[in-house]
């Protein structure tokens, strides 16, 4: 039996998850973040409860959950702070970034300061590439951009946070909950104004498109592809 906690929405939302997809197995990502929206984290009612709406064993919801690093085996915080700690950022600050945060908050990797899910409680964990190289060293609350962190900018958003304040990252939506965020990902964005307003934030930053604008200035275009592609080269035969 499936943990109460799954209650009707819950389970209608799952079904509405399911019917997206012609293979009912295909929906198991979606829904290990609604059960993470509900939650907070993938526990074994959890496993049940996917294993049950998608016809499939409890083992192989396990195997995805322990797979991907997005799926939490423990409750978190409000938020989840991810730091990059990759080659560019890392050589560029992100491990002295993520040293100071775990002094800072008494933890360490996958670790929660304050008590999981209560207002200001925080779980961090350092990531590999967030894809922001250009603007590095970054960091992510709740998979909000934070770019051209130094470690002091880090600390006084953690600070932040832990006082309920939510900072307005630097590209994307306003910042909200990690469990809301949870439920945008299993597809579920809210009233239409709280879609609008998600996607209406910066998306991109000047380092970015600094190549862009280069090219224009100076007039440059791409090579204009051949209307007929060139042949394949011919693959040896194995003797």
């Amino acid at each position: 039996m499936s943990d109460p906690v799954f209650d009707e929405v819950t389970r209608q939302r799952a079904r509405e998850i399911i019917a997206r997809y012609p293979r009912s197995r295909s929906a198991l990502l979606p829904l290990l973040h609604l059960v993470q929206s509900v939650q907070g984290y993938i526990s074994q009612d959890g496993i049940a409860f996917c294993a049950e709406q998608l016809g499939i064993t409890t083992a192989e919801v396990s195997a995805v959950v322990t797979f991907y690093t997005m799926y939490k085996s423990e409750p978190g915080g409000e938020h989840l702070v991810s730091v990059c700690t990759n080659t560019l950022c890392a050589a560029l600050g992100g491990d002295e970034i993520y040293e100071r945060l775990c002094q800072r908050l008494g933890v360490s990797h996958e670790q929660t300061a304050g008590a999981p899910g209560s207002p200001g409680s925080i779980t961090l964990e350092h990531a590999e590439c967030l894809a922001a190289c250009d603007l590095a060293p970054v960091l992510q609350v709740n998979y909000e951009f934070y770019d051209n962190q130094t470690p002091e900018s880090a600390v006084a958003l953690v600070d932040a946070l832990r006082r309920g304040e939510r900072p307005a990252p630097t590209r994307g939506a306003p910042l909200t909950d990690w469990r809301s965020v949870e439920l945008q990902l299993a597809g579920f964005f809210g009233e239409p104004q709280q879609l609008r307003e998600a996607v209406e934030g910066p998306s991109a930053a000047p380092e970015t498109l600094a190549g862009n604008l280069l090219a224009e200035e100076n007039g440059w275009q791409a090579p204009a592809l051949p209307d007929t592609p060139p042949p394949l080269p011919a693959v040896a035969e194995k003797k």
